[in-house]
């Protein structure tokens, strides 16, 4: 067996280890007492599925500390359907956790403009391609088979308006995803829980809500 080495520290690494240091200054010293409460567990009343994308992290957006929301993150903040077959089920079971167990009151599915994984489910140009080159993406991003059809009808499948309405339709996938889990559902019923679609646009900063009723994104004022 071939004994695995730890790869010297790049500038890559180095630049992680200086913005720890810079946190441990500035962002933890200073909030010992915040730090020392969240020991005691997390009470998150928030949960933002978003995008993997590293231009879009949910608590820099949103301003929040440690401790405010609970967050998954995957290619195209994608949400799949409530499934009891076996698997690896990551994003269920973030879900279950913070609809059972932390009762978070509101999960906010937020998209993002310039997403790599949806247009890549607009194009389909990773179809085909096998796992480890593209086919694991191709596979998750299938999730927005459906919504597709529709978009790639009106706008075609290039180009930023093709590409922004099935960025907002993955918002709507999800939040219909969502509504396929029982314990969801039932909450969302009862008025225990409240679904919300959001959309940052990278281009100009803006934050869109969603609103249900008439399917359509309106920027935070």
């Amino acid at each position: 067996m071939t004994e695995t080495v730890s790869p010297p520290p790049s500038p890559e690494f180095n630049h992680l280890i200086e913005g720890y240091r810079n946190f441990r200054a500035n962002g933890w010293t200073p909030n010992r007492e915040r730090w020392a409460a969240l020991r005691e567990g997390q009470q998150p009343q928030i949960m933002v599925i978003a995008c993997s994308d590293s231009r879009v992290d949910p608590a820099q957006i949103f301003d929040v500390d440690p401790g405010e929301i609970f967050v998954v993150r995957n290619v195209a903040a994608m949400v799949p359907p409530f499934e009891t077959n076996p698997g690896h089920h990551g994003v269920s079971a973030a879900l279950e956790f913070a609809v059972q167990v932390l009762k978070v009151k509101e999960v906010v599915v937020m998209g993002h403009g310039m997403c790599g994984g949806c247009k890549a489910a607009l194009t389909q140009e990773l179809h085909g391609a096998e796992p480890g080159e593209g086919g694991f993406i191709a596979a998750w991003i299938a999730l927005l088979d459906e919504a597709r059809q529709p978009v790639a009808a009106k706008y075609g499948t290039e180009g930023r308006e093709a590409e922004r309405a099935m960025e907002h339709e993955g918002v709507k996938v999800s939040l219909a995803n969502l509504r396929t889990f029982p314990c969801i559902r039932r909450k969302e019923r009862d008025g225990e829980l409240r679904l919300r679609g959001m959309f940052f646009a990278i281009s100009d900063g803006l934050l869109h809500v969603l609103d249900e009723g008439s399917g359509t994104f309106s920027p935070v004022e």
